[in-house]
Order: C-alpha cells, then sequence, then structure tokens
C-alpha cells in the first residue's frame, strides 16, 4: 500500500487486500471483474501475493467466465440442460448458412459473417429476434435479418447450444425472472469491483447494476478518455454517468503517469481537451520532456508500410538500434498484410505477435 507507483488495476487488488485484511470481508463475497482472462489471472495472481490463498476463494474473472458459472447451475430455469456447450465463431457461420439456405436468402447479399456482426451487435443491446424486428421500421435488410436471427437462436436451443453473446444475457434473464436467484447472488457479493469499466455495454452495465444493487458497494476503474470499443457496443455514458447510476460515488482521480515522457502527456492532454463530454482532469509526470511525437501523413497503407519501413533503417543506421527493439502496433489484422510485403521486400526480419 505504501509503494509510490498507484495504477488502475493496482487500485483494485490493493482495495481487495484491505477489504480482507483490514475489514474482515470474507473472500468470497467479493466479485472482481475484468475483461480478459490474462487480465483475471493477473490480478489473481497479484491478490494471492497481497494475502496468501484465501485469493482461491473469491471469484475472479471475466464477464463471461463469472456468467458461464452461474449459468452451469441454473440455464435449466430458461429451458436449457446445464450441459450446453458455447458455440465458436465456426459453428456460428455453420448455423448461420444453413439458417440462410433454409430461408432462401441470398448469402452473396447476406453472408453469414455480416449477418453475425448485426446479430452480436443486437444481442450487445440487448435485443430478441422480435424487439430487433421492431426497430427495423420496415427496414428490408434489417428484417431479413430479424428472420435469420429468430431461426438462429432457435436452431441454437435445439442444440442446447448458446453463443458468447448469450452468456451475459441470459444470466441476466435468469437473474430478472428468478427472484431467488439474484437474492442468493446479490447477497453473496457484497462488494463488486470491475476493472477498465469505460469498456462494458449495455448488457454488462445492466449486470454489474443488479448483482451491486443491494449493498451498493461498488468500485470501479476506468478512463473515460481510453473508451475506443465502441464499435463492438462499447458505451463511454456508463463511466460518464456513473455518479448518477450510483449515488454517493467518490471520485479518485490517478492523474500522476509512471510510464510516458512530459512530451507525450502534453499531446495527449491537448487531444483530451476537445472532447465534449469528459472527467476534468491532467495528466502529469515527473519523467523529462522526451522527444517529441511525429506525425507522418500517408496516402494509402503501402506508403505507410514504406514509411515504417524507412523509419526502422533510418534509426538503425544512425542510433544504432537493432531490429529487435522496434514494435509496429496496427489495429486489425487485415492492416499487417501491406506492411509485411514491405518489410519482405526490404529484407526486415519480423515477427508476428498474437496470430499466424
Amino acid at each position: 500500500m505504501q509503494e509510490r507507483v498507484l495504477g488502475k488495476t493496482k487500485v483494485l487488488t490493493h482495495k481487495i487486500a484491505y477489504l480482507i485484511g483490514e475489514k474482515n470481508v470474507k473472500p468470497w463475497q467479493i466479485l472482481a471483474i475484468t475483461f480478459t482472462n490474462k487480465a483475471a489471472n493477473e490480478m489473481k495472481a497479484r491478490i494471492e501475493n497481497l494475502v496468501g490463498d484465501v485469493a482461491n476463494e473469491m471469484w475472479i474473472g471475466t464477464f463471461h467466465s463469472i456468467c458461464v458459472r452461474i449459468l452451469r447451475r441454473y440455464i435449466d430455469r430458461i429451458g436449457y440442460q446445464n450441459s450446453f456447450i458455447i458455440f465458436d465463431t465456426s459453428d456460428q457461420r455453420t448455423l448461420v448458412k444453413q439458417c440462410l439456405k433454409e430461408l432462401n436468402i441470398d448469402d452473396k447479399i447476406f453472408t453469414d459473417r455480416s449477418v453475425l456482426s448485426e446479430i452480436s451487435n443486437a444481442k450487445n443491446e440487448m435485443l430478441t429476434p422480435s424487439q430487433y424486428l421492431a426497430k427495423a421500421n420496415g427496414e428490408y435488410r434489417k428484417e431479413k435479418i430479424a428472420e435469420v436471427y429468430a431461426r438462429y437462436q432457435n436452431k441454437l436451443k435445439e442444440n442446447n447450444a448458446i453463443d458468447f453473446d448469450d452468456i451475459i444475457n441470459f444470466t441476466i434473464n435468469i437473474l430478472t425472472e428468478n427472484p431467488d436467484i439474484l437474492e442468493y447472488y446479490s447477497e453473496k457479493f457484497k462488494y463488486v469491483l470491475v476493472d477498465e469499466y469505460q469498456d462494458t455495454n449495455k448488457a454488462q452495465f445492466t449486470l454489474i447494476t443488479l448483482l451491486a444493487a443491494r449493498h451498493g458497494n461498488i468500485t470501479v476503474v476506468g478512463d473515460n478518455d481510453q473508451g475506443i470499443y465502441s464499435f463492438r457496443g462499447a458505451d463511454i455514458s456508463n463511466i460518464l454517468n456513473f455518479e448518477k447510476d450510483f449515488p454517493g460515488t467518490k471520485i479518485i482521480k490517478l492523474e500522476q503517469n509512471y510510464r510516458s515522457t512530459k512530451n507525450i502527456l502534453n499531446a495527449a492532454n491537448a487531444v483530451i481537451k476537445n472532447n465534449s463530454k469528459k472527467y476534468e482532469k491532467s495528466l502529469w509526470t515527473e519523467k523529462e520532456a522526451g522527444k517529441l511525437p511525429q506525425l507522418h501523413i500517408c496516402d494509402d497503407e503501402y506508403d505507410e508500410a514504406r514509411y515504417v519501413a524507412e523509419e526502422i533503417e533510418h534509426l538503425k543506421r544512425e542510433e544504432y538500434y537493432k531490429y529487435s527493439d522496434f514494435a509496429i502496433l496496427y489495429r486489425m489484422n487485415t492492416q499487417s498484410r501491406s506492411i509485411e510485403e514491405i518489410l519482405v521486400r526490404e529484407q526486415i526480419p519480423y515477427r508476428i505477435v498474437g496470430r499466424t
């Protein structure tokens, strides 16, 4: 607790240690939620380091892993067997193709990938097939997708299967339709803690609200200026409206940055100040000013790749860096193609991280 560096995840892990060590809260009364298995494992390891083996008695996991634990016990309440299976992307696409064929819908116009994306977006908004159809307002494409959506859900149930997006929604259904189950979990989890709260969508927000409503002991960490996942359903208003949703909220700002130089933070602050909806904060650091960030505008992806390759060779030649000193970041896997082509042409060795 006395270390200088205080990051968002550390806030959660040390609060949990404080609750257990100082407030005598039982570990099984704490629910800690993250977004990735890697983050969950890291959080569990940190907590175990602070409080010992009692960390194994806590529920620490992703939204989906937490919900699967509940579904394995209670999914029979909504007509499924407890031995349900979870369809992966390949299974989903096969099922959607089958639905398109049975409905005589042209799969060249309505590709399985685009239909699945629309169904996923609907589920993130917690829309059932009938609710999605009602929102279509006579739009032909959406009406057809609503037909596929309805048949897709029926076929999932016939296979005693759910997909990834069903996991949270079905848990919410069980909690809202079964007061005894909601009573059990909302009483069990006296303290709810959530990491990266700015990335929550409507379903995740609803789940958190259900579980935390009874005791009101909810701690979230997040940064409204890091909300970059709206394309997959994240709703930045969840963090911006937190004080309204949970009256009596105390906000603690972590404005000191331990990773970046002053010039990087100045650039970040200059961008952030233009946000129309925000928590006022000003990032600062004790680090040196550092180099100025550079902006290079490219004509296309190949111009971008050439620029990257030229910079690598320049820095390697002039400042004696090694190839292993460089990392190239991109938003989507498809963006790697042009970069790889130019790196191969320029005979620059590289390694792709996280995919083939």
